[in-house]
């Protein structure tokens, strides 16, 4: 038997409890089977006939699709090629995660409510997700990710009172430590514990306090800065070293997402 040579898989390096599978015009066929994993993707290209959990559907172009551990499911394509990312998650590690957004730890782990979700929010959230992974330039940003995607998938338990204006004092000591550490590698961990909250605590009450997520937040005055070091004549690879970019395509990357032109173009306006 012939090997899928359309199919790649990815080991996080970052994150290595997590797999990145990738089928770019697959013809291939799967039997029934399951995965000790959750597992869960994109379709990025055309239709397919998924069966999981005694319901069976038609899935196309941006459904995402859910699959629980211990699930017996298969998937194969109707139209001649299909492309589709997916990711194969530690259950017990998802389980923790999952715990922390709900604040519940009676239980393992939290199945998928739906075998498909095709809501706009959970869709943005799992292609941010898939990318941070395949690019794997942060593992705060991985980690702000994931927990997005679990608190939209399986909901979330931890909100403010109505009424009830809370302030957190952890935050700001948070924010000035991203501040004053701008080219430092920030792990998760420790800014939560920092701010005296848990993961997924801070990164919800971080944002509605500055508006962003703490990578985001991070990014977003990296890019302020480099603006600055650029218009002053600094080049663009020490402009990356200076602000911890891991190197300068990256930099140039999150630069190009900001402001729509690459760091060359915007400095050639203020340097002759």
């Amino acid at each position: 038997m012939k090997n899928d040579t359309s199919v790649s898989f990815q080991k996080s390096t970052i994150l290595p409890w997590v797999e990145l599978r990738i089928a770019d015009k697959s013809s291939s066929c799967y039997d029934l089977h399951s995965h000790d994993e959750f597992s869960f993707g994109i379709i990025d290209q055309g239709q397919a006939g998924y069966h999981n959990r005694h319901y069976r559907h038609r899935i196309g172009v941006g459904d995402i699709v859910t699959i629980n551990p211990a699930d017996t499911h298969s998937c194969n394509p109707e139209s001649e090629v299909w492309s589709y990312r997916m990711l194969f998650i530690d259950t017990f590690k998802m389980g923790k995660m999952q715990q922390e957004v709900m604040q519940n730890e009676t239980c393992d782990y939290l199945p998928f409510k739906r075998n498909v979700e095709q809501t706009p929010e959970i869709k943005q959230s799992v292609i941010s997700l898939i990318q941070s992974l395949q690019t794997e330039e942060s593992l705060l940003q991985v980690q702000s990710f994931l927990f997005d995607f679990i608190e939209k998938s399986v909901g979330n338990s931890w909100e403010d009172k109505p009424g009830k204006t809370n302030v957190y004092p952890g935050l700001n000591r948070v924010r000035e430590k991203l501040l004053d550490e701008l080219q430092n590698t920030h792990q998760l961990n420790e800014l939560a514990d920092e701010a005296g909250m848990s993961r997924y605590q801070l990164l919800r009450a971080f944002k509605r306090q500055f508006g962003l997520s703490p990578h985001a937040y991070l990014m977003d005055e990296k890019i302020k800065r480099a603006k600055k070091l650029l218009k002053s004549g600094q080049t663009i690879s020490d402009t990356a070293l200076q602000l911890g970019f891991s190197d300068q395509a990256h930099f140039q990357r999150q630069f190009k997402r900001k402001l729509a032109v690459t760091p060359k173009f915007y400095q050639s306006h203020f340097i002759y």
